[in-house]
């Protein structure tokens, strides 16, 4: 969904992934990225991994440089959260133009991780841990 504000064109993408849910907003701009109204490296905790995750899109397609990333993201973690920003980045630059997609969709950024966290069964401590066996 593309939507101008002030004659400024905004491309928006949702990503997901675990619990977390990202709403992505591209602005034409410096390169920068806000998270829920923070600087991007100093909420994901400089860690190089989430900040590259979050760039890997526009690296892609060489636009690192061109766009600003707002995002407001909730749920989960950080490896959830920075993972479902890359995904919204991505479908918000598949707005941009239709050409984008397919070396997005190469490069994996398009497809939503389905793993989540097993949940719980009776008669077990976690997923799949059993209480201790007890001969007597």
């Amino acid at each position: 969904m593309t939507s101008s504000s002030k004659n400024q064109v905004v491309y928006w993408g949702t990503g997901r992934r675990k619990t977390s849910v990202a709403r992505v907003r591209l602005v034409p701009g410096s390169g920068k990225i806000t998270i829920n109204g923070r600087p991007g490296d100093h909420y994901l905790n400089f860690n190089p991994a989430y900040i590259a995750a979050v760039r890997a899109p526009l690296l892609t397609l060489g636009l690192g440089d061109a766009y600003d990333v707002i995002v407001n993201v909730y749920g989960g973690g950080l490896t959830g959260q920075s993972d479902a920003i890359k995904q919204g980045a991505a479908r918000a630059l598949c707005e941009l133009s239709i050409d984008n997609r397919k070396p997005l969709k190469t490069e994996g950024h398009l497809s939503r991780d389905p793993r989540a966290k097993e949940r719980r069964k009776y008669g077990l401590k976690k997923a799949r841990k059993a209480p201790q066996f007890s001969k007597r």
